[in-house]
């Protein structure tokens, strides 16, 4: 697609500001009852969903250009979706996430990039890998003596996909060792691509640069049809939505597997025993590319129509993305069957989750932004009285590390798998 076809979605927005809030039925209290990150920052129209569809307007009618304060505001989307749930919610023929996207790739194609897209793009071409600083030569260097099968020369029937993050990340290291070996110890024979292993560049999508992400995704596709796995488990959310909805959509044919899911299945099947107390009062943050985010793709062509010249529609109806059947039960029922866990929710949860701050890579383009959205979460963490916040997503717990809240006080900050392996 390009932003030109987005026009009719352009038109049809009523300026119902939707985008803004989370539906006005869950909002528990005002405090948190916002959804987009980036309005709350910047406090300014054109950085909400409807103020990108106005600007999409004023670009295709060409009565303004990219400056670097539209720049600006193309790119400081954290592509989290928020704003396009509860526009789902408020109406049923618009597509904001999209729409966000396309409009940064628009920059993009007439050069208008975030301030270090480029440096991250570079990473990705020569050290195939969206992490300033990584070496290739390194990218499995975590998976030493753990005795993986190397998928890309063997065969593997589940491949375990650390992503870039878990792979270079030293802070990391031991959580992406341990949420291996769970899974090896419960009798799960798995593999790695080894030194054939790259980025799956969702981030790079998630910027707009669809060039650099179609060209990636069609050559990490042929890798896995090539090894012939079957299924795929990720420790990384962006990993998981990646796969699950942006590879499916170029092709890809096999299960696509968080690691919660996985260990999810093996304590309901009594592959493991928690033999020891963890006496902690957690809460749970859903990252987005996990929960709203997280829903199976759906092959969709049709075309738009009108019923009587008046109504608007999609022929045959189009799969309506709301953020509903994303992963958020797994992670919930883990922490339940760990003993001395004391479970307490935050108010905005599951589809109307609050962002970490990392999303879209504006942890890098944009700190102060991702500073402030992280800011916001720990504040609503800490008024839940958790003395931890879990999380299943490697950037999310990074994102979340050491950041105090609006009062000045931090929290706990612990990766489920972390947790999981503290109870075994």
């Amino acid at each position: 697609m390009s932003l030109q076809d987005f026009r009719p979605m352009q038109d049809r927005c009523s300026n119902c500001l939707s985008c803004k809030w989370i539906p006005y039925d869950k909002i528990k209290s005002m405090r948190f009852g916002e959804n987009c990150p980036t309005i709350c920052h910047y406090k300014f129209h054109n950085y909400s969903a409807r103020g990108k569809f106005q600007l999409g307007q004023t670009l295709l009618d060409k009565d303004c250009e990219y400056t670097d304060e539209i720049v600006q505001s193309v790119h400081a989307c954290l592509a989290c979706g928020a704003c396009d749930v509860s526009c789902k919610i408020a109406r049923y023929n618009l597509e904001p996430y999209e729409h966000n996207i396309e409009i940064k790739n628009d920059a993009v194609l007439h050069g208008k990039l975030a301030p270090k897209q480029d440096k991250l793009l570079a990473a990705l071409k020569e050290e195939q890998a969206m992490v300033l600083g990584a070496k290739k030569a390194t990218r499995t260097a975590w998976a030493e003596g753990l005795g993986l099968k190397d998928a890309s020369k063997e065969p593997c029937d589940v491949l375990f996909f650390a992503g870039c993050k878990y792979s270079y990340d030293a802070s990391l290291r031991n959580t992406v060792r341990a949420g291996a070996k769970l899974l090896m110890d419960a009798g799960v024979k798995l593999g790695i691509l080894g030194s054939a292993e790259t980025c799956c560049a969702g981030r790079a999508w998630q910027m707009g640069s669809y060039d650099v992400f179609d060209k990636k995704a069609d050559d990490n596709i042929a890798l896995l049809k090539k090894t012939g796995v079957k299924t795929i488990v990720t420790p990384c959310s962006d990993c998981y939505y990646t796969f699950k909805r942006l590879y499916a959509k170029h092709g890809l044919q096999v299960e696509v597997l968080h690691i919660v899911e996985c260990i999810e299945r093996l304590i309901g099947s009594g592959k493991y025993k928690f033999t020891k107390t963890v006496n902690k009062t957690v809460t749970y943050h859903d990252p987005c590319h996990l929960g709203r985010l997280g829903e199976p793709y759906v092959k969709w062509e049709g075309k738009e129509k009108k019923i009587l010249n008046q109504v608007h529609t999609w022929d045959p109806p189009r799969p309506r993305y709301n953020g509903v059947h994303g992963i958020y039960d797994a992670p919930r029922n883990i922490l339940s069957a760990i003993p001395g866990i004391k479970f307490t929710e935050m108010e905005r949860i599951r589809e109307y989750s609050w962002c970490c701050g990392a999303g879209g890579c504006v942890d890098e383009n944009y700190p102060a932004l991702s500073e402030s959205t992280a800011c916001e979460r720990i504040t609503e963490a800490n008024a839940t009285g958790a003395d931890a916040l879990i999380t299943a997503c490697p950037r999310c717990r990074t994102r979340f590390a050491g950041v105090l809240d609006e009062n000045g006080n931090a929290i706990e900050v612990i990766d489920i798998i972390d947790l999981v392996l503290s109870a075994i």
